[in-house]
């Protein structure tokens, strides 16, 4: 059941997964500039902003379970942050920047239990493909240690989809339940395509084709 809901998320938001993990998502997530230096400010701003998204949740979370997950999701994403932030000279936060990723904006807008499972699944595919790619530009770019560090990353995103889908089954009782969770999910995926497709848009780059 797990797989399911997490197979149907992924199978309606199938083009829009598909080009958050193609090269031109790292190129609209630095506006353009693939050096090192703004790869590395980028992740660690999702990792922080994540971890100030889950806190919160955890905070207010009435479900025993749900906040168990979300606090232990968050702190995961503290170490995440502390770990692409050693690599940087000046570690941004995400409370400092100026436009936090549109995907935690729109996580913070969820208030139900039910709604915030499946707005988790939906930010760990997000988070997914962008670890990919991290992982990628570092191969590429000849820095294999740093490459191996995001490959890392990937793998806890991967145990976090899992305890996501865990209480989706743990939380939704009717079909109905299920379904608003995966209007969330798909909502806080699209809140990411959305914003890959205003950035390349705003540098004339067509974000369509798939490269």
């Amino acid at each position: 059941m797990n797989d399911e809901f997490i197979e149907s998320v992924r199978t309606e938001n199938s083009t829009a997964l598909s080009r958050l993990g193609s090269s031109k998502a790292l190129y609209a997530e630095t506006d353009g500039n693939l050096e090192a230096e703004p790869v590395l400010q980028a992740a660690a701003i999702a990792e922080d902003a994540a971890r100030e998204t889950l806190e919160a949740w955890a905070d207010d979370e009435p479900n025993t379970a749900a906040a168990e997950l979300f606090a232990d999701v968050a702190n995961q994403e503290a170490d995440h942050y502390e770990t692409v932030a050693d690599k940087i000279d000046n570690s941004p936060r995400a409370a400092e920047n100026e436009q936090l990723p549109a995907i935690q904006l729109r996580l913070r807008d969820l208030e139900s239990t039910i709604e915030r499972a499946g707005g988790l699944v939906g930010r760990c595919l997000v988070a997914k493909k962008s670890k990919e790619q991290y992982t990628g530009y570092f191969v590429g770019d000849a820095d294999p240690q740093t490459a191996s560090v995001f490959r890392d990353l990937g793998g806890d995103v991967d145990g976090q989809l899992e305890r996501a889908a865990e209480l989706i089954d743990t939380v939704c009782e009717t079909p109905a339940d299920r379904d608003q969770a995966q209007v969330a999910a798909t909502e806080a995926i699209q809140a990411a395509y959305d914003e890959y497709t205003q950035s390349l848009e705003s540098m004339g780059v067509n974000p369509k084709p798939v490269c």
